[in-house]
């Protein structure tokens, strides 16, 4: 049902202008370094319009779980004042969750919302759809439009929110790098910046145990952060677009040793990647967006190195240590200038858009379509299948950040 007060229908048409003042915004997902600077730059785009802007805390679980617009848990006024140094670190200070309003357990259903509120919303047996109360609460807090930031399971959200009449805005985040419409996702150069920085400081370890050094990398679906960080050290790597050959993979790997002077060889594996005829496993319960966890790629294939080379591993999980700290400068330039021009469009009265990178240039786009699933690497144009690296060739014509499509 579109919401009262808001635009019915194609929120994406210029003209879409609502009484609230208010602007509403939220990060959801993994953190990544980039969020501060985003909510930093709205806040203060925003003061120059006019308009002020609601900090929700702990992503989409806020409007699910909040009580009114005065809950502190929850709602965090935010202006000049209170944002003024909090790009220069990493995280997010609105914090996050990968809370899902489509799929609300009824064993975690907030207490304070009434049965019969309850028996309005859509119930497969299992989950509530709160995309009413999410909208209801919105509404109560004065917003007339949500900036979301986040990646696929996140938009997934903003965009089953804009289809419901709410004006949206989202900005993709992910280190995967692999949300569809984007060839950036705000977060990508700084975990390839520290990427490298961890292989380069491992390589004396690993050389001089002369050992074979495996380096596992966010990419559940896509190994665009993996692809990247071998652009950079000149290593080979292993993606979740195209099955390896264990075999061949061993083989290249002992010749790299033999014409190494430190006698030792290195991959970069995503965690997605797998050989041909296996299987990436998985375990635990699914979170809200029904992911599981993966099994450890790197110690598998460690394992199985060591087995068909009889030559000693060094497994380096690189994950979560490349989305901590501070933005690098690439990382706040975009995440500054995304902001902006999300403030930039709400000011038109343009919604129903995700801003992104295409063909090099910035460029307000639909928002994600969630049947296409993760966006991938083009394995033709940016990967060696038989070398197992990046392509290096036939870059001239190409933005900057090489497209992946």
């Amino acid at each position: 049902m579109p919401w009262e007060g808001a635009c019915a229908g194609d929120t994406a048409q210029k003209g879409c202008i609502v009484s609230q003042k208010k602007i509403g915004i939220l990060t959801g997902g993994g953190d990544v370094p980039g969020l501060n600077p985003v909510i930093k730059s709205v806040v203060y785009g925003s003061s120059e319009t006019g308009r002020q802007v609601i900090g929700l805390r702990r992503g989409w679980e806020s409007l699910v779980n909040m009580t009114g617009p005065d809950d502190s848990n929850y709602v965090r006024e935010l202006n000049r004042e209170n944002t003024r140094t909090i790009d220069r670190t990493g995280g997010t200070v609105l914090h996050t969750s990968r809370s899902n309003p489509r799929r609300v357990p009824a064993a975690i259903v907030p207490k304070h919302v009434a049965p019969e509120k309850l028996k309005q919303l859509s119930f497969d047996g299992k989950s509530y759809d709160f995309t009413p109360i999410v909208i209801e609460n919105l509404e109560r807090l004065g917003i007339s439009c949500l900036v979301a930031i986040g990646g696929d399971d996140t938009l997934s959200f903003a965009s089953a929110l804009s289809a419901a009449g709410f004006p949206v805005i989202a900005i993709p985040k992910t280190m995967d790098n692999d949300v569809q419409g984007t060839e950036y996702c705000i977060g990508f150069s700084t975990a390839v910046t520290r990427a490298k920085q961890s292989i380069g400081r491992q390589r004396t370890t690993i050389g001089s145990h002369e050992r074979i050094g495996i380096f596992r990398i966010f990419g559940r679906d896509a190994g665009f952060t993996a692809l990247y960080t071998a652009y950079v050290t000149s290593e080979r790597c292993l993606i979740p677009e195209y099955p390896f050959d264990l075999d061949r993979l061993c083989k290249l790997l002992m010749d790299d040793k033999a014409i190494n002077p430190s006698s030792y060889a290195l991959i970069i594996i995503s965690e997605g990647a797998m050989w041909t005829g296996g299987d990436v496993k998985e375990y635990g319960e699914a979170d809200a967006y029904g992911h599981r966890k993966k099994v450890d790629i790197g110690h598998a294939l460690a394992e199985e190195v060591h087995r068909r080379t009889g030559e000693e591993t060094m497994v380096s999980d690189l994950t979560y240590d490349l989305r901590s700290g501070e933005p690098d400068s690439i990382d706040q330039l975009v995440s500054i200038t995304f902001a902006n021009i999300a403030v930039d469009l709400i000011r038109e009265g343009v919604s129903g858009k995700m801003i992104a990178i295409q063909n090099g240039c910035y460029a307000a786009v639909p928002l994600p379509n969630l049947s296409l699933g993760a966006r991938k690497i083009n394995i033709e144009k940016l990967y060696n299948t038989e070398r197992y690296r990046p392509n290096y060739r036939s870059k001239l014509g190409m933005p900057l950040l090489f497209s992946g499509s």
